[in-house]
């Protein structure tokens, strides 16, 4: 699945292929998040909703 992020390097938003979903715990909150990758290989990182995480395979 595809899925938008911004790049902070180049200042634009991309569409790349998530590569994970992943979960961030602290202080009692939960945050979602999809993990990609730019095509020279950087590591992005976008926050979503839960509704948006549980609806990815």
């Amino acid at each position: 699945m595809k899925h938008s992020f911004y790049d902070v390097k180049t200042k634009s938003k991309v569409e790349t292929e998530v590569t994970e979903k992943v979960t961030y715990e602290a202080a009692g909150t939960t945050r979602y998040a999809f993990k990609g990758k730019t095509a020279d290989g950087r590591p992005l990182t976008a926050f979503v909703s839960k509704a948006v995480w549980d609806k990815m395979k």
